[in-house]
């Protein structure tokens, strides 16, 4: 699994129209399913976005969590992240996992997240979505599982 993790200070998503989801200060996470993602997975990237400490302290350190500054979570698929650029001009998404294996993956993501005691708002699975953003830093991080 993949995840592109950025700190915002809000963000939403769009689908017809219609905001679908939204969160205040917190972070937006852009979230690829690979084909060969095991639940082993899964909860390492979950605990790891969540345990994330990526917001500023009293000190202007990046010392804080989602839980010390009571952080939303907004989470999107996104299959691209698992588009392979490495030949010709046009990505290959071999890699993805299939849209039922993501959809399922996804949502226990969402779930567990919430588990967590996080507040977490979604995109829509397979839909065209506009995702809006005010990146605070800006701070981008990809996180990979495979790169446990």
């Amino acid at each position: 699994m993949i995840a592109c993790v950025q700190r915002v200070s809000s963000a939403s998503v769009v689908v017809d129209g219609e905001t679908v989801g939204s969160i205040g200060r917190g972070l937006l996470v852009l979230l690829g399913v690979a084909a060969d993602d095991a639940e082993a997975d899964l909860r390492w990237l979950v605990d790891k976005v969540v345990g994330l400490r990526i917001f500023n302290d009293a000190e202007g350190k990046m010392n804080c969590g989602l839980a010390d500054v009571g952080g939303e979570l907004l989470v999107v698929s996104q299959f691209t992240l698992l588009g392979d650029c490495r030949k010709g001009r046009r990505p290959s998404f071999i890699a993805a996992a299939p849209p039922e294996q993501a959809e399922r993956m996804y949502n226990e993501f969402v779930a567990r997240a919430r588990s967590q005691g996080v507040t977490v708002a979604t995109g829509r699975f397979r839909t065209h979505m506009d995702v809006q953003l005010v990146n605070d830093g800006p701070v981008t991080l990809v996180i990979d599982s495979t790169a446990k």
